[in-house]
């Protein structure tokens, strides 16, 4: 028979309506829908930062310096290629207020400008002047939070370093904030020239200068930046443009997206699994359609096709339901996303999550329909006659196998390209796939424990009718494993990364971890500072070191970004020290340090662990641009360098002789009792207020709130996971229930009474959703342990109350689906029932 007949088949089948397929239709919808809403709302903000990204970037392009001001030929040249220019410096400083005798001090991320900023957009304050206005006569504008925390208000005093500022406006916003990046202290604007004086500008200083530039119409930002690079790259110069207004920002949303859209795709998993079971249920039930047209001369071919082509249109029909789903809540809920967002979004369709989206639903389907289409094929008329699938082989035939794995490999590879990670999608697909294997096992296990289980349950009724049915051949325990176990052990996982995170942020760090950071200690300060802190009974260790920044703009004489790759050491400026000896601390991997009293060509000593990652060996040359120098030093030793301790650590450290001569200034770590810590902080700052002070577990909180940003998104995609395997279990339990009604009319026929009759049901349903929870507990205890050791690097322990939640949902996910469909099979009479079935 041919393809045109098949098609005529499937058409009369497709009259019958969606019963049958409403469960397949819902799961392929969800899929979906959460793929294309996490791509709709990555591309809208996309879209935001590239339309709005002149302003968060505060000007068309920025030429940044690091430590320093441009010299008067830098300043000329941007001044020439520019219709308009402003210049600000970005650091960190402690805000100090002195009230009767005592003295609040508060961290703050100081902004000072001029009076050409801001360039694009406004700042808004309150009371509402103009900035100008504010920050006239040492005047300053603060963040609320920072203004709070030191009780300040319109008209008070503050001191920045060793200058005194009137407070005359609460910042309310900034145009540029997104694209300044993350700050650990609250931000406070003043005028650049108001800073002579203060001790913070001084040559080592950490600060950064920023100037924004307004290009005339139709410049090419592309020959803008190469033209800049190629004269000033060399002495320091980082070039960035309105295309990537806020970097920092964008790449964040691209990974958190990508990570979600791998997070739809378990979801994806889960509604294929419901999806294979519909198409079971369903050819089991054209049973004597498929026999009739057999026993009428149809080709395995054509029964093939006609059920392919039936399940393709329905496919369809959920791809296109999830695709409107995921392209219009997003739209719907644009107003609130928009307003909770602190960036810009422009919100409309997007095509290309749409596509995405919907390739990922067309392979799902694809893969999960193509074995109960297959098996369908090779069973014979008599035994569709007999008992539907039951006959059929375990597996179909080898063509099918073979397109199931080019099908997964499809589904894999677009994932990887999509994604922008393929380590990633690798590992997600991995632990998929695994999770199954493993939850398959285990529903095989739990229906042959079952089946042993009945000799010690007499004298228990209810509970021998649940074990009896749980392994019996009538009963779905692999649907409910599979469907409700994947959701959970995805959820698991989630739960035990998030909880030993916060341990680690919470507890573990906090002890490795120092009280202060101290930064901008100049180098006549140095010796005071050591003389307080090591001199103090609660201090428990001290650790110092002389610091300035560079740019790793080389490697062994080729650009440092093509050399590795876009790695975070050559992505901006780094920290950089020197050192005559390694102290007792110090590990070195491979090499040998220098002399103590070399003073020959430059040499570094660079981290092991990210020599590795960009590939250098030991004799490569590394040029490093500090204070607009070129400086090209020899790999002459790796180190051991460990980053997770929020200590001290330096991926690359130089011979005294190679930059010591350089302004510079000198960073400390100081580890004391929780009780000294604040009048250490008073002495220090008292005697030295231009030195910065960051509380380490002030920025740990900073951190934390990031981690519940991200937790609470990943969360929300693990609950599209959920309810998809809530809808599957809610489809077995409606495929279930003619079983219910047959074995409910037996059991009553037999006596029992409706109440114990519904105790075996809970207790069915209890006894399953507990073993799928214990099973993708144990799935996700494993994955979420594999990527705290071998992606994060770090130590795991079980959260318990994250993994005894995972064990209640279950029971109560698959108590609730399957009680939704006990009270029918409850109110059935026997005498009906039984005689229908004769």
């Amino acid at each position: 028979m041919s393809f045109k007949t098949s098609a005529r088949f499937a058409r009369r089948e497709l009259r019958g309506g969606l019963s049958g397929f409403r469960i397949f239709l819902a799961c392929l919808a969800l899929g979906v829908a959460a793929i294309a809403g996490v791509g709709s709302v990555r591309s809208a903000i996309q879209a935001g930062l590239q339309d709005q990204g002149a302003v968060l970037l505060g000007g068309d392009a920025q030429a940044e310096f690091t430590y320093r001001f441009a010299n008067d030929e830098e300043r000329a040249y941007l001044d020439d290629i520019s219709t308009k220019m402003s210049e600000i410096t970005d650091f960190r400083s402690m805000a100090t207020v002195t009230r009767n005798g005592e003295t609040e001090r508060g961290l703050t991320q100081v902004k000072s400008v001029d009076a050409a900023y801001p360039l694009l957009g406004s700042v808004a304050l309150d009371p509402a002047i103009s900035l100008d206005e504010a920050l006239a006569e040492r005047g300053a504008v603060m963040a609320p939070v920072l203004a709070d925390r030191l009780a300040l208000s319109p008209g008070d005093t503050f001191r920045l370093g060793e200058a005194d500022f009137t407070l005359r406006a609460i910042l309310v916003t900034e145009p540029d904030d997104a694209g300044d990046g993350f700050g650990l202290g609250p931000r406070t604007l003043v005028r650049t020239d108001d800073l002579d004086g203060s001790g913070l500008l001084a040559p080592g200083s950490l600060f950064e200068t920023e100037y924004r530039l307004l290009l005339p119409e139709g410049t090419d930002l592309d020959l803008a930046r190469q033209d800049a690079e190629a004269k000033y790259q060399s002495s320091g110069l980082r070039w960035r443009d309105s295309r990537r207004g806020a970097p920092g920002i964008a790449r964040f949303v691209d990974r958190l997206g990508s990570f979600l859209v791998l997070v739809g795709l378990s979801g994806l998993a889960v509604g294929g699994i419901g999806v294979s079971a519909a198409v079971r249920a369903y050819l089991a039930n054209k049973t004597s359609v498929i026999a009739t047209l057999r026993t009428l001369g149809a080709t395995r071919q054509t029964i093939f096709l006609t059920y392919f082509l039936q399940i393709g249109v329905l496919s369809v029909l959920g791809i296109v339901m999830g695709l409107i789903l995921g392209a219009g809540i997003p739209l719907l809920l644009s107003p609130i996303i928009a307003t909770a967002l602190p960036i810009p979004t422009i919100f409309t369709l997007y095509p290309a999550p749409l596509i995405e989206a919907a390739l990922y639903g067309t392979l799902t389907a694809l893969l999960f329909t193509l074995w109960p289409l297959a098996r369908a094929e090779e069973v014979r008329a008599a035994t569709l006659f007999r008992d539907a699938l039951s006959g059929a082989k375990v597996l179909p035939g080898p063509r099918y196998i073979v397109a199931t794995v080019i099908l997964v490999i499809g589904l894999v590879g677009t994932a990887a390209v999509f994604s922008g990670n393929a380590r990633l999608t690798f590992a997600t697909a991995g632990g998929i796939l695994g999770a199954l294997i493993l939850l398959a096992g285990a529903a095989w296990l739990i229906q042959r424990a079952a089946r042993r289980a009945t000799r010690i349950t007499r004298g228990r009724p209810a509970l021998r009718w649940a074990v009896s049915s749980i392994g019996g051949p009538r009963e779905s325990a692999s649907a409910v494993v599979l469907s409700l176990g994947l959701g959970l052990a995805v959820l698991a996982a989630i739960g035990q990364i998030d909880g030993n995170f916060r341990q680690a942020i919470q507890r573990e760090l906090p002890e490795r971890a120092p009280s202060y950071f101290f930064v901008d200690i100049q180098k006549d300060q140095i010796d005071g500072f050591r003389d307080r802190v090591e001199n103090d009974p609660a201090v428990s260790r001290v650790d110092s070191a002389p610091m300035m920044r560079g740019i790793v703009t080389r490697i062994n004489d080729k650009s440092a970004q093509e050399v590795a790759g876009g790695h975070w050491v050559v992505r901006g400026d780094r920290g950089i020290t020197y050192a005559a000896q390694p102290d007792s601390r110090t590990t070195v991997t491979a090499g040998e340090w220098w002399p103590e009293d070399y003073t020959g060509p430059p040499q570094v000593s660079f981290a092991a662990e990210e020599a590795e990652e960009i590939g250098l060996s030991l004799g490569d040359t590394i040029t490093i641009n500090i204070l607009g120098r070129d400086i090209t030093a020899t790999i002459t030793s790796f180190r051991e360098v460990d980053f997770s301790t929020a200590g001290i650590g330096f991926v690359m450290t130089l011979n005294p002789a190679a930059v010591s001569a350089a302004p510079h200034t000198f960073i400390s770590t100081v580890y004391a009792e929780p009780q000294a810590e604040a009048q250490i902080l008073r002495d220090l700052a008292d005697a030295y207020p231009n030195i910065t002070a960051i509380r380490v577990r002030d920025a740990i909180d900073r951190v934390s709130e990031l981690v519940d940003g991200i937790a609470t998104a990943v969360r929300w995609g693990a609950a599209a996971t959920l309810v998809t395997g809530f809808l599957v279990l809610i489809g077995a339990a409606a495929a279930g229930e003619t079983a219910r009604t047959y074995e409910s009319a037996v059991l009553k026929t037999l006596g029992a009474s409706r109440s114990k009759i519904l105790q075996s049901f809970a207790l069915r349903s209890a006894l399953l959703g507990a073993s799928a929870g214990l099973v993708a507990l144990a799935a996700g205890i494993l994955g979420g342990w594999a990527i705290m050791t071998f992606v994060m690097d770090t130590t795991f322990s079980v959260v318990w109350p994250n993994a005894i939640g995972v064990v209640t949902g279950g029971v109560l996910a698959t108590l609730i689906a399957n009680l939704m469909f006990a009270w029918r099979p409850l109110a059935v009479r026997p005498a009906q029932v039984l005689r229908a079935s004769e």
